[in-house]
């Protein structure tokens, strides 16, 4: 829903920006074009000076920015910590935001009003951990009469490292609460800086939490404890039944069954601080091990009850995206790609193979089944062949047809005038009489007056014998 009036180009730049801003909360106009157009960027990578490069592929959103504020829909927070001005949405903004992500007005989140105060490092933070994750990438379209140069280097960005989701697969500032409900959380619950959602992408969801490395390894444990709580957390659903508090809102793929399992919590460590993550990191692995290490099965770990819980760096993540390995789950000794990272892989294999196996053993039985069946069915055929009637006049089998008509009907006896003969030796028998009679025995008697003239006469001989 976009209010007052402008050109369509106008619009679709304000679209971008209630996207953007109704999913960060709070961002630069920079922050802003990368993620909603992108391919300004390289449109306008022949200006001299960085300032001037930003300005002119800022200027379409500033405008459509500056209009939106007039219309009371966005307003400035403040600056960042390098003079950018920080634009967030009014509570009219947040209401047209939804419409454009598709999300509720009630999980829309808060204003964010004052972020800017004191410079908005946790902020701007979190929102380039959402562009390194996304990796927005050019329309390629709207570079249809940009010069080769431009579009050579905006197909290199299309070319480059897949992202994950869309910008409306991200939700920020998130309560988790341990205690009371979700538009008013209780004391003991936690925030989660990203909240992403992409199962198109093969992420149905993951948590995470955005460092500028100033908090120590006991602080961090600390928040992921309250994780704990969360996931741990019972609620009652809409049907009347208790379930985890998280699959009330997010949908959990089916291979999360039961409330065993959590989902995966990311770390990302940006160096602007004094703490070393390279330090942080495996204390707070020791710290956390109860709430990560799996039970050792036949090949893999169980993780039910456990959070899985992965770390990487703000630059490696920019640097190579989410299909770079250079994500550390805790308890492994080597760095993966998110997907790796996030998941089971063996635990999956062993699976795929009990599958497979589960696979050969039913067809296996479906051919002992098949054999067997065969096998009954001959030894059936064979037992019927051995009572299959053989002619008294030629010694040679009934056919099926034969067969049939001569059986026995019921407790009476067989319906064929001649049963012990077959099918050729019935009819030759009854070629024999008409030979005999001359006519068809089976033809109706002459009538009285052909009876009347010709007297009987006795039969002697062999024709005699037989009608006797």
């Amino acid at each position: 829903m976009l209010v007052g009036g402008g050109s369509r180009q106008t619009n679709n730049y304000r679209g971008d920006v209630l996207r953007v801003l109704g999913a960060l909360k709070v961002a630069t106009t920079d922050q802003i074009q990368r993620i909603g157009a992108p391919h300004l960027t390289f449109r306008h990578a022949d200006k001299p000076t960085p300032s001037k490069r930003k300005q002119a592929r800022t200027a379409s959103h500033t405008a459509a920015l500056s209009d939106m504020r007039g219309h009371g829909l966005s307003e400035n927070g403040g600056s960042t910590e390098t003079g950018d001005a920080l634009r967030n949405l009014t509570p009219k903004g947040l209401q047209a935001a939804s419409y454009e992500l598709n999300r509720p007005a009630g999980e829309m989140g808060s204003t964010a009003r004052g972020a800017g105060s004191s410079g908005a490092s946790h902020p701007m933070a979190v929102n380039e951990t959402v562009i390194a994750l996304l990796r927005p990438k050019p329309n390629m379209a709207r570079l249809a009469k940009d010069s080769a140069e431009v579009r050579a280097a905006a197909q290199a960005a299309v070319d480059g490292p897949l992202g994950v989701g869309t910008i409306a697969s991200y939700w920020t500032e998130i309560p988790l609460p341990a205690t009371g409900t979700w538009n008013a959380p209780g004391k003991g619950g936690a925030q989660a800086d990203i909240v992403l959602t992409a199962p198109q992408d093969r992420v149905p969801l993951l948590f995470i939490e955005v460092d500028n490395c100033h908090e120590t390894a006991e602080e961090l444990a600390d928040k992921l404890k309250k994780y704990v709580r969360f996931f741990r957390r019972k609620v009652k659903d809409t049907d009347g039944r208790e379930r985890p508090m998280w699959r009330t809102r997010w949908n959990a793929p089916a291979t999360w069954s039961g409330d065993a399992i959590h989902p995966p919590v990311l770390l990302v460590f940006n160096r602007i601080g004094e703490r070393n993550p390279n330090r942080t990191v495996p204390r707070l692995m020791e710290l956390t091990r109860h709430l990560w290490q799996g039970q050792r099965r036949k090949g893999f770990h169980d993780y039910d009850g456990r959070i899985p819980i992965i770390a990487t760096g703000l630059n490696q993540l920019r640097e190579h995206g989410p299909a770079g390995a250079v994500f550390l789950r805790f308890g492994r000794d080597h760095k993966q790609h998110l997907w790796e990272a996030i998941g089971n892989p063996r635990r999956e294999a062993a699976e795929a193979r009990e599958a497979e196996e589960a696979k050969a053993r039913a067809a296996a039985y479906q051919e002992q089944v098949r054999r067997a069946a065969q096998e009954q069915a001959a030894k059936q055929a064979a037992e019927r062949e051995a009572r299959r009637p053989v002619c008294a006049g030629c010694g040679a089998k009934f056919t099926d047809e034969r067969w049939k008509a001569t059986a026995r009907v019921g407790w009476g006896p067989s319906p064929a005038k001649r049963p012990t003969l077959c099918g050729d030796c019935d009819q030759r028998f009854e070629a024999d009489l008409d030979l005999v009679w001359g006519v068809s025995h089976r033809q109706e008697e002459p009538d009285q007056q052909q009876d009347q003239a010709v007297p009987e006469q006795k039969a002697t001989g062999w024709l005699s014998r037989l009608r006797r």
